[in-house]
């Protein structure tokens, strides 16, 4: 896991996906912040710690990781972070006005037991972020380094929150206008499975600079797309749930 972390942190700050991610979640953390800058925020599975700086600017942020390399590389860039398992958090209920986590949950060998831990941290009123790996026919050696346990469709998100208690605010894709290309490289990775096994996360490679600044171009304006359209598809979703 620390190699995994290590390659994620060196593609974090150029690569196209980081960019695209970025593009998506800012406004979604905007508008739930909805102009305070006040906020207790907690994010559940931190990684290397990256992420936490889009938090701060809307109040006081906390993040956890199961990892020591997570730990370790979060504490390293100063900020506050705890070594723990997201289906057990270690924090008082009605605590945080904003719980996060980006990529996690699909990995956790109980993602609803997780969310109603998240859940139960957040004030009344207070929201829940998530990021997650989305439809199963989109697979490949990504899902196998990472011990994917699932992927999502919007009906099994609509599930999720609905058995954490949460109400729905937004399920939706991300990345669809990746889909093509993902469904062509993921194709193949399963057809060759049985001769080779994966090693590393070949999709943390960072292209070479032309190609990913046309595919940083892409995923951004696909976001700003997906602010006003739903797209149909996509490798990654969006569940945004809020505690009655």
């Amino acid at each position: 896991m620390s190699d995994l972390l290590e390659l994620t942190g060196q593609a974090e700050a150029t690569h196209f996906w980081f960019h695209g991610f970025r593009a998506h979640m800012v406004p979604q953390i905007a508008a739930i912040a909805g102009g305070r800058t006040d906020l207790r925020i907690i994010d559940c599975g931190c990684g290397t710690g990256f992420n936490l700086r889009l938090l701060q600017p809307y109040g006081r942020v906390f993040g956890f990781d199961i990892t020591e390399a997570g730990v370790a590389r979060t504490r390293a860039r100063g900020l506050p972070v705890a070594r723990a398992d997201v289906q057990r958090i270690p924090f008082a209920d009605n605590t945080f006005d904003l719980a996060t986590s980006f990529d996690v949950l699909q990995t956790v060998p109980d993602d609803r037991l997780a969310l109603r831990e998240m859940a139960r941290l957040l004030k009344p009123g207070g929201h829940v972020l998530l990021n997650v790996t989305a439809l199963d026919w989109l697979r490949g050696d990504h899902s196998e380094v990472w011990h994917e346990q699932r992927r999502y469709t919007i009906e099994r998100g609509a599930s999720l929150l609905e058995a954490a208690g949460l109400e729905r605010v937004r399920l939706a894709y991300l990345f669809g206008s990746l889909v093509p290309l993902m469904l062509a490289v993921r194709t193949g990775q399963r057809l060759l499975r049985p001769f080779r096994t994966p090693a590393g996360d070949s999709d943390l490679t960072v292209p070479v600079v032309p190609v990913n600044a046309a595919l940083t171009w892409t995923v951004k304006a696909e976001a700003a797309l997906a602010r006003r359209v739903p797209l149909p598809v996509g490798s990654s979703m969006m569940i945004v749930g809020k505690k009655p």
